[in-house]
Protein backbone atom coordinates (compact mmCIF):
# COMPACT_ATOMS: atom_id res chain seq x y z
CA UNK A 1 0.00 0.00 0.00
CA UNK A 2 1.31 3.27 -0.88
CA UNK A 3 1.66 6.59 1.44
CA UNK A 4 -0.17 9.88 1.01
CA UNK A 5 2.56 11.30 -0.98
CA UNK A 6 3.24 8.30 -2.99
CA UNK A 7 -0.80 8.45 -3.55
CA UNK A 8 -0.69 11.85 -5.07
CA UNK A 9 2.44 11.03 -7.46
CA UNK A 10 0.72 7.90 -8.77
CA UNK A 11 -2.93 9.84 -9.46
CA UNK A 12 -0.90 12.37 -10.92
CA UNK A 13 0.90 10.32 -13.19
CA UNK A 14 -2.30 8.36 -14.29
CA UNK A 15 -3.66 11.49 -14.98
CA UNK A 16 -1.87 14.11 -16.08
CA UNK A 17 -2.26 15.24 -19.86
CA UNK A 18 -0.79 14.43 -22.88
CA UNK A 19 0.49 17.74 -24.77
CA UNK A 20 0.95 16.10 -28.06
CA UNK A 21 -1.63 13.98 -28.54
CA UNK A 22 -5.49 14.32 -27.67
CA UNK A 23 -7.39 14.75 -24.78
CA UNK A 24 -6.55 11.30 -23.00
CA UNK A 25 -9.10 8.88 -20.58
CA UNK A 26 -8.26 7.06 -17.82
CA UNK A 27 -8.97 3.41 -17.42
CA UNK A 28 -7.95 -0.17 -15.16
CA UNK A 29 -8.38 -3.32 -16.06
CA UNK A 30 -9.49 -5.08 -12.56
CA UNK A 31 -8.76 -8.53 -12.07
CA UNK A 32 -11.94 -9.21 -9.32
CA UNK A 33 -10.43 -12.86 -8.90
CA UNK A 34 -7.17 -10.95 -7.06
CA UNK A 35 -9.32 -9.61 -3.85
CA UNK A 36 -12.55 -10.71 -3.07
CA UNK A 37 -13.48 -6.55 -2.42
CA UNK A 38 -12.93 -5.88 -5.89
CA UNK A 39 -15.91 -7.40 -7.89
CA UNK A 40 -18.84 -5.83 -5.35
CA UNK A 41 -17.05 -2.80 -4.93
CA UNK A 42 -17.03 -2.12 -9.37
CA UNK A 43 -20.82 -2.90 -9.04
CA UNK A 44 -21.79 -0.65 -6.08
CA UNK A 45 -19.78 2.35 -7.40
CA UNK A 46 -21.71 3.62 -10.25
CA UNK A 47 -18.69 3.49 -12.54
CA UNK A 48 -18.15 3.28 -15.92
CA UNK A 49 -17.29 -0.58 -16.58
CA UNK A 50 -17.48 -3.38 -18.17
CA UNK A 51 -16.70 -7.29 -17.94
CA UNK A 52 -14.36 -8.47 -20.49
CA UNK A 53 -15.80 -11.90 -20.57
CA UNK A 54 -18.62 -12.14 -22.72
CA UNK A 55 -21.83 -14.13 -23.31
CA UNK A 56 -22.20 -17.06 -20.57
CA UNK A 57 -18.78 -16.27 -18.95
CA UNK A 58 -19.86 -13.11 -17.95
CA UNK A 59 -21.87 -14.49 -15.45
CA UNK A 60 -20.89 -17.63 -14.84
CA UNK A 61 -17.00 -15.73 -13.57
CA UNK A 62 -19.08 -12.33 -12.50
CA UNK A 63 -17.31 -12.47 -9.46
CA UNK A 64 -13.64 -13.00 -10.41
CA UNK A 65 -13.83 -11.94 -13.88
CA UNK A 66 -11.62 -8.75 -15.11
CA UNK A 67 -13.42 -5.54 -15.90
CA UNK A 68 -12.41 -2.80 -17.73
CA UNK A 69 -13.20 0.78 -15.79
CA UNK A 70 -12.97 4.09 -16.90
CA UNK A 71 -11.40 6.40 -13.69
CA UNK A 72 -12.10 10.02 -13.11
CA UNK A 73 -9.55 12.12 -11.19
CA UNK A 74 -11.69 13.36 -8.32
CA UNK A 75 -14.04 9.96 -8.17
CA UNK A 76 -14.30 8.50 -4.79
CA UNK A 77 -13.75 5.24 -7.20
CA UNK A 78 -10.39 6.19 -8.35
CA UNK A 79 -9.13 7.20 -4.51
CA UNK A 80 -10.13 3.68 -3.17
CA UNK A 81 -8.92 1.73 -5.55
CA UNK A 82 -5.19 3.70 -5.44
CA UNK A 83 -5.58 3.49 -1.75
CA UNK A 84 -6.26 -0.18 -1.06
CA UNK A 85 -5.41 -1.87 -3.90
CA UNK A 86 -1.86 -0.05 -4.93
CA UNK A 87 0.93 -2.56 -4.59
CA UNK A 88 -1.35 -5.54 -4.51
CA UNK A 89 -1.99 -6.54 -8.49
CA UNK A 90 -5.51 -5.72 -8.92
CA UNK A 91 -4.76 -4.49 -12.33
CA UNK A 92 -2.95 -2.51 -15.18
CA UNK A 93 -3.88 1.24 -16.22
CA UNK A 94 -4.36 2.65 -19.41
CA UNK A 95 -4.39 6.00 -21.03
CA UNK A 96 -6.43 6.13 -24.36
CA UNK A 97 -8.52 8.50 -26.26
CA UNK A 98 -11.17 5.41 -27.38
CA UNK A 99 -14.28 4.56 -25.88
CA UNK A 100 -15.02 1.82 -23.19
CA UNK A 101 -16.56 -0.26 -25.86
CA UNK A 102 -13.71 0.16 -28.37
CA UNK A 103 -11.38 -0.72 -25.98
CA UNK A 104 -13.22 -3.91 -24.18
CA UNK A 105 -13.51 -5.24 -27.64
CA UNK A 106 -9.85 -4.58 -28.02
CA UNK A 107 -8.46 -6.38 -24.89
CA UNK A 108 -11.39 -9.66 -25.22
CA UNK A 109 -8.85 -10.60 -28.11
CA UNK A 110 -5.93 -11.23 -25.39
CA UNK A 111 -8.07 -13.32 -22.63
CA UNK A 112 -7.43 -16.88 -23.94
CA UNK A 113 -3.93 -18.43 -25.64
CA UNK A 114 -2.86 -21.48 -26.50
CA UNK A 115 0.35 -22.91 -25.14
CA UNK A 116 2.95 -25.03 -26.75
CA UNK A 117 1.16 -28.47 -26.54
CA UNK A 118 -1.75 -26.53 -28.16
CA UNK A 119 -4.33 -25.89 -24.91
CA UNK A 120 -6.55 -23.14 -24.84
CA UNK A 121 -5.29 -21.03 -21.32
CA UNK A 122 -6.44 -18.40 -20.18
CA UNK A 123 -4.19 -15.58 -20.43
CA UNK A 124 -4.02 -12.91 -17.12
CA UNK A 125 -2.52 -10.32 -19.38
CA UNK A 126 -4.52 -7.66 -16.67
CA UNK A 127 -2.08 -8.81 -13.72
CA UNK A 128 0.51 -6.39 -13.66
CA UNK A 129 2.94 -9.09 -12.51
CA UNK A 130 2.17 -10.88 -15.64
CA UNK A 131 2.05 -6.93 -17.95
CA UNK A 132 5.62 -5.73 -17.21
CA UNK A 133 7.44 -9.11 -17.84
CA UNK A 134 5.37 -10.07 -21.28
CA UNK A 135 5.26 -6.64 -22.70
CA UNK A 136 9.33 -6.35 -23.26
CA UNK A 137 9.26 -9.42 -24.85
CA UNK A 138 6.98 -8.53 -28.05
CA UNK A 139 8.47 -7.69 -30.98
CA UNK A 140 6.85 -4.78 -33.49
CA UNK A 141 4.01 -6.71 -34.69
CA UNK A 142 3.01 -7.82 -31.56
CA UNK A 143 3.68 -4.54 -29.64
CA UNK A 144 1.29 -2.86 -32.81
CA UNK A 145 -1.22 -5.54 -31.62
CA UNK A 146 -1.18 -5.15 -28.10
CA UNK A 147 -1.02 -1.11 -27.51
CA UNK A 148 -4.11 -1.19 -30.20
CA UNK A 149 -5.97 2.10 -29.47
CA UNK A 150 -3.70 2.51 -26.41
CA UNK A 151 -1.11 5.54 -26.32
CA UNK A 152 0.23 4.58 -22.06
CA UNK A 153 0.06 1.39 -20.17
CA UNK A 154 0.81 1.89 -16.66
CA UNK A 155 1.51 -0.95 -14.25
CA UNK A 156 3.09 -1.35 -10.42
CA UNK A 157 6.49 -1.99 -10.56
CA UNK A 158 8.04 -4.68 -8.23
CA UNK A 159 9.59 -2.51 -5.83
CA UNK A 160 7.46 0.61 -4.75
CA UNK A 161 7.54 2.17 -8.50
CA UNK A 162 5.17 2.92 -11.42
CA UNK A 163 5.97 2.00 -14.86
CA UNK A 164 4.83 2.91 -17.94
CA UNK A 165 4.87 1.79 -21.59
CA UNK A 166 4.61 3.67 -24.36
CA UNK A 167 5.77 3.07 -27.94
CA UNK A 168 7.86 4.93 -30.59
CA UNK A 169 6.28 6.20 -34.12
CA UNK A 170 8.34 2.64 -35.03
CA UNK A 171 6.80 0.54 -32.52
CA UNK A 172 9.90 0.37 -29.91
CA UNK A 173 8.84 0.00 -26.46
CA UNK A 174 9.66 2.99 -24.56
CA UNK A 175 9.46 2.39 -20.86
CA UNK A 176 10.03 4.85 -17.69
CA UNK A 177 10.03 3.72 -13.83
CA UNK A 178 9.16 6.29 -11.34
CA UNK A 179 10.35 5.03 -8.14
CA UNK A 180 8.65 6.15 -5.19
CA UNK A 181 11.35 5.43 -2.71
CA UNK A 182 13.39 8.83 -2.92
Amino acid sequence: MADPQQLIKIKSLLFQPSPDRLPLKTYAILDAARDKVVYPKIVGSGIKGMCLYHGAKSIELATVAPYLVQLETDAAFTDWLLGQGWGKSWGIFLKTSETLEKLQRHFRRFLMVYNEDGKLLYFRFYDPRVFRVYLPTCNETELKTVFGPVTYFLTEGQENSLIEFTCSRAFELISNEVNFSH
